[in-house]
């Protein structure tokens, strides 16, 4: 199973942005859907996680502003970022968690590459 993100790049503050991540491989399921983040000299955060049957939790620093989404069909998850801060400057990650590649009941986590999103005041 691989993950690829994109859509991440240079905004102003107050702008919006759209992170996809799409699942590749042999995949049965996927537990839930997360995007991370990691500014410079600061731990990885949550920002979103989503599970199979849509129920939602979001970052403090972002509820409100950011929206996920994913589509079960196409092993694809979005982050649609709006009123984007500086403080919001960060590598963003994308994680397929618990994955099951058959109906064994054997799961694994996934992770994206990581696409930075830099937010200029």
């Amino acid at each position: 199973v691989q993950l690829q993100a994109s859509g991440g790049g240079l905004v102003q503050a107050g702008e919006s942005l759209r992170l996809s991540c799409a699942a590749s491989g042999s995949i049965f399921s996927i537990g839930v859907w997360g995007w991370y983040r990691q500014a410079p000299q600061k731990q990885r955060e949550m920002v979103a996680v989503i599970t199979s049957g849509g129920r939602t939790n979001y970052g403090a620093p972002v509820k409100g502003r950011f929206s996920i989404s994913r589509d079960n069909t196409k092993n694809t998850v979005d982050l649609q970022m709006n009123s984007l801060k500086p403080d919001d400057t960060a590598v963003y990650y994308c994680a397929a968690l618990m994955v099951a590649i058959d109906d064994s009941g054997e799961e694994d986590d996934y992770w994206g590459q990581g696409t930075l999103v830099t937010v200029s005041s």
